[in-house]
């Protein structure tokens, strides 16, 4: 037992702690799906103004996190900065090489919905655009 034990720290130095869902990660900016409330894609984000569900949830859920794909320029998603500083909600812009059509992310830091069924996708047209839906 101790010799697995010993394994598993050296392992673990060497190549860091093992990641859950990955993938999952990947796509959803480095969050999974049971935490976020809210996802937008590249062009959501990008589209004039604001989506007015994101603003609701930013009034209204307490301990998120907003997480914002640092593919796209600072103009295009600022308006959401501004708006998560109004109500002290911490962000994190990931440039983690991951190629992924989500543009914005609103999450907790523990599990708010079942993770599997995507339902925190405000279905537009141009979600369906955006995700090769239409």
């Amino acid at each position: 037992m101790q010799e697995n034990k010993l394994h598993d720290i050296l392992f673990q130095g060497i190549h860091g702690r093992a990641e859950t869902l990955p993938e999952e990660r990947a796509l959803f900016l480095s969050t999974i799906s049971e935490r976020i409330y809210l996802a937008l894609t590249n062009k959501q984000v990008i589209h004039k103004g604001m989506y007015p569900e994101a603003l609701e949830v930013m009034r209204t859920k307490k301990d998120i996190h907003l997480f914002i794909n640092g593919k796209l320029s600072y103009h295009l998603y600022s308006n959401y900065l501004k708006e998560a500083s109004k109500y002290r909600i911490p962000f994190t812009v990931v440039n983690d090489g991951h190629d992924t059509p989500i543009g914005l992310v609103l999450a907790s830091q523990t599990a708010v919905n079942s993770g599997k069924d995507y339902t925190f996708f405000v279905e537009d047209d141009t979600f369906q655009r955006d995700m090769g839906k239409s």
